[in-house]
């Protein structure tokens, strides 16, 4: 396997077998989770929403972050480029699972695929969504990073495009998507380090903020997680630091908002050096939105440093606990899925590559 296609599977990867693994301990404080298991680095079978409870959930079974993430991953395939919101909105239209909303996505995606089967515009889509300043799209939008590998401007243009269908433009959540993005598309480059994708990452950030003719306020929470962390030895020093910082509760989603999640995922990858598995197991045992805040360190670090460490058990339950799964909008396994987009990237390639020899002869 090719370095950068390595890239493209540990990102996908990482993503699917953390939010996987980190489900069931979802809005659990971490005092419970070390009560119940110590270090959680294995999988577990688990329920989720009222109402579902009859659905217990085959060991390895990914949850709604993912399947979001999956329509994303299918629309890029099927053109085999960069996408738009209304790319995606058609997706939606021809793959979402009808019967997957309040199952295994959130109940709010229901009425948004209804409103997507009408000609309101797909960048208007997102205004009918009550929560902004969720990591909604943060947490999933690895796709658009991966079919702009090495190409920070035109992922941050992408976040910003695509990740409408689910927030307003320009909302605190698609500036929060955008560090995740940004950090993925840098982390692909050849010659990429740790210092070098929080550098994109920051430079990103000013960026955006002039986008938005606001202090966005990223760069500098971004800055005060860091600080807060720094010198951290694993995941139980990184959580105790966070413990002042973000505690919010009593409002629907308190745990999930994008600002707490990226930053303490951010934090997590440097803490580990990009290591996937140790960023896996990291975020799993964070406390609050833990599959969340796993999907988005472990999808950049895993575009950092590929699959190297990942066990091969892991890829294999997660894929057979797809295969299980009847509500899922797509039951491709984790290398189906990151040879597609990988394939797709290779495909833009070409085109650019054709276009300039055309021009430049």
């Amino acid at each position: 396997m090719s370095p950068l296609r390595d890239k493209f599977f540990g990102c996908i990867a990482g993503v699917h077998i953390g939010s996987a693994m980190a489900a069931p301990v979802e809005g659990w404080n971490y005092a419970r989770i070390e009560e119940e298991y110590g270090t959680l680095d294995h999988f577990l079978p688990y329920h989720h929403y009222r109402g579902t409870t009859d659905w217990v959930r085959e060991p390895g079974t990914t949850e709604d972050g993912v399947e979001r993430q999956k329509l994303i991953i299918t629309a890029i395939m099927r053109k085999q480029d960069r996408i738009t919101a209304e790319d995606l909105r058609a997706t939606w239209v021809t793959d979402m699972n009808p019967e997957g909303a309040g199952v295994v996505s959130e109940p709010f995606e229901g009425p948004l695929l209804a409103m997507a089967k009408t000609p309101i515009p797909a960048c208007d889509l997102g205004r009918y969504c009550d929560y902004a300043g969720l990591v909604s799209f943060a947490r999933s939008c690895h796709p658009v990073g991966l079919i702009n590998a090495g190409d920070v401007d035109h992922a941050l243009e992408d976040i910003f495009e695509v990740g409408q269908v689910y927030q307003t433009s320009n909302s605190r959540g698609l500036q929060w998507a955008a560090v995740t993005g940004v950090g993925i598309a840098a982390a692909t480059r050849p010659d990429a380090s740790v210092d070098s994708v929080l550098g994109a990452i920051f430079d990103a950030c000013g960026t955006f903020k002039a986008r938005v003719q606001q202090d966005a306020g990223v760069a500098r929470e971004l800055e005060r997680g860091l600080k807060l962390t720094e010198g951290a030895e694993d995941f139980r020093d990184l959580r105790v630091r966070f413990d002042d910082m973000y505690a919010g509760h009593g409002i629907p989603y308190a745990h999930s908002y994008a600002n707490e999640v990226v930053t303490k995922a951010v934090c997590i990858f440097r803490m580990v050096k990009g290591d996937l598995k140790e960023a896996i197991i990291a975020g799993v045992n964070m406390g609050r939105d833990t599959d969340c805040a796993t999907a988005v360190a472990a999808g950049i670090s895993g575009a950092l440093t590929g699959s190297a460490g990942l066990p091969k058990e892991w890829v294999a339950q997660v894929d057979h606990a797809t295969k299980l799964n009847r509500f899922t909008n797509s039951q491709r396994t984790l290398a189906e899925h990151a040879d597609g987009l990988y394939g797709a990237f290779q495909a833009r390639l070409k085109r650019m590559a054709d276009y300039a020899a055309e021009m430049g002869a």
